[in-house]
């Protein structure tokens, strides 16, 4: 893994607290085309520099550039309020 790794990071305008990191401003050139279009209007929000130790808001840095350096991008989504229960099938009986 390298040392650091510069990306710039953009905030959906449709989603609230969902950001995509690319490697360069303006280019989404390996983002899919149906992430883009879910996403709609993006706003940049920050250059940055990471590096394996640098804290960020939510994830962990070296996962971030391993998608970077692996797939162009990398996609934060909100964080889930309450996990959901799972069903399965048995009620539970009182």
């Amino acid at each position: 893994m390298c040392q650091s790794l510069h990306c710039c990071v953009y905030k959906s305008l449709r989603k609230q607290e969902t950001f995509l990191f690319v490697l360069q401003e303006d280019d989404f050139s390996r983002v899919p085309e149906p992430l883009l279009k879910a996403l709609g209007e993006v706003e940049k929000v920050i250059n940055l520099e990471l590096t394996p130790q640098r804290a960020v808001a939510r994830g962990d840095a070296r996962y971030i550039m391993d998608d970077l350096l692996e797939k162009g991008f990398h996609l934060q989504l909100p964080p889930t309020e309450k996990p959901e229960p799972i069903n399965s099938g048995q009620e539970e009986i009182t």
